[in-house]
């Protein structure tokens, strides 16, 4: 089972091609801060303001909980793919930052892990 988690913004519409769609816009956006706005979620300074607040790392919990759960049943019904797409308002800060620590967290028990970042190609 290959398992690709992909961040996108839902002001450019929903990715057509996935499983699971997880919409984490309730969250607090590092989009509103004048120094956060031009960094992405992949920068030290936005991991660090979504590392501080608490809903984030709920809804971490949450998800992965969800995956590390079920991804098992995936597998033993011979899926070869399952796509997880992250989405918040522009993509750029608070899916990418979970889709790249969701990926990174599954690796450690799911060997074919990979992210893609479709509002940052």
């Amino acid at each position: 089972l290959h398992i690709l988690v992909e961040s996108f913004g839902f002001k450019n519409g929903i990715p057509v091609d996935c499983d699971f769609i997880f919409d984490v816009r309730c969250l607090p956006n590092p989009h509103w801060s004048k120094d956060l706005r031009p960094l992405t979620g992949r920068d030290k300074d936005v991991i660090a303001f979504l590392e501080q607040q608490p809903q984030v790392n709920d809804m971490f919990k949450d998800i992965l909980g969800y995956f590390n759960r079920w991804v098992p049943c995936f597998i033993s019904d011979n899926r070869h793919y399952l796509t997880i797409a992250i989405g918040c308002t522009g993509g750029q800060h608070r899916s990418v930052y979970l889709s790249e620590r969701l990926a990174k967290e599954l690796s450690t028990s799911f060997p074919q892990v990979s992210v893609r970042h479709r509002e940052l190609s």
